[in-house]
């Protein structure tokens, strides 16, 4: 099993989770997060004012998957997530021990 955190742009959080859809994932987790990378922010005026915004708003998704599915995953958000500009995001993929389905007690694949 992989375990898959994307961060995307905020206005592409649509489009990222059609694409899973219609991959079969049947849950992800979305959280509104903050950050930067290489952008290392960016510059606003208000009310004529100039100033710099280190962190910039971010939308992190967690999935859980299959190691058939993990590659296919990531592809569709890489696609779906594509602007062509700075900022666009990361995928990082790794290895899952073990998930629990806390309802029923089963356990792995058969948890996802």
């Amino acid at each position: 099993m992989k375990y898959i955190i994307a961060i995307i742009k905020p206005f592409k959080l649509d489009e990222v989770r059609e694409a899973l859809s219609g991959l079969g994932v049947q849950g992800l987790t979305v959280s509104e997060v903050k950050g930067f990378g290489r952008q290392k922010g960016q510059t606003e005026i208000y009310r004529g004012a100039e100033y710099a915004v280190s962190f910039l708003p971010k939308i992190k998704i967690e999935i859980a998957v299959s190691d058939d599915l993990a590659e296919k995953v990531a592809d569709a958000i890489r696609m779906a997530a594509n602007t062509g500009k700075i900022g666009d995001g990361k995928i990082f993929i790794s290895e899952l021990a073990q998930v629990v389905r806390i309802r029923t007690g089963e356990a792995d694949d058969a948890a996802l």
